[in-house]
């Protein structure tokens, strides 16, 4: 991709984000943004690319959060949890789009989300299996989006943290 190329995409990708944001009601904009089509072969595309860009400041702040647990009292899945929620909070939109918008094209990136927390937390191991990492990342992030919830240090059937 050159950098017209990724120049273009994010102009594309803020003007999805800006139509979804003034009409929460509405589909994904794909057709009605100029360019889209030109630029994303489909929809799952489009949702990877939102994905990655969400993938790329969550684990920023993730790397953040766990350094600043360590130097504190906060246990990793807190910070794991609190960051997410944070990112969540600091872009609405993009979070709704991506929820909203799941398809069998995107459920890897989804996947790979939830691995990649469930890893951070400490609540799976490298050498826990893909599909157990995908059951415990999943279950870990419908207790983060639990509003008001404090996420347990010792989860029943999951590992301690480390």
């Amino acid at each position: 991709m050159s950098w017209n190329d990724y120049y273009e995409r994010r102009s594309i990708t803020q003007a999805i984000l800006r139509h979804a944001r003034r009409n929460p009601q509405a589909a994904l904009a794909f057709e009605e943004i100029d360019g889209a089509a030109d630029e994303f072969a489909d929809r799952d595309e489009l949702l990877r690319f939102l994905h990655y860009k969400w993938m790329q400041q969550l684990t920023g702040r993730v790397g953040v959060a766990l350094e600043s647990a360590q130097a504190g009292d906060l246990d990793k899945s807190q910070a794991v949890a609190q960051a997410w929620r944070a990112l969540a909070k600091d872009n609405e939109t993009l979070r709704r789009v991506l929820d909203e918008n799941r398809t069998d094209g995107t459920v890897d990136a989804f996947a790979r989300e939830q691995r990649m927390l469930a890893m951070s937390a400490g609540l799976v191991e490298p050498t826990d299996s893909i599909e157990e990492c995908n059951r415990i990342g999943a279950a870990f992030v419908e207790m983060i989006r639990m509003p008001n919830l404090l996420v347990p240090t010792e989860t029943v059937g999951l590992p301690q943290n480390a």
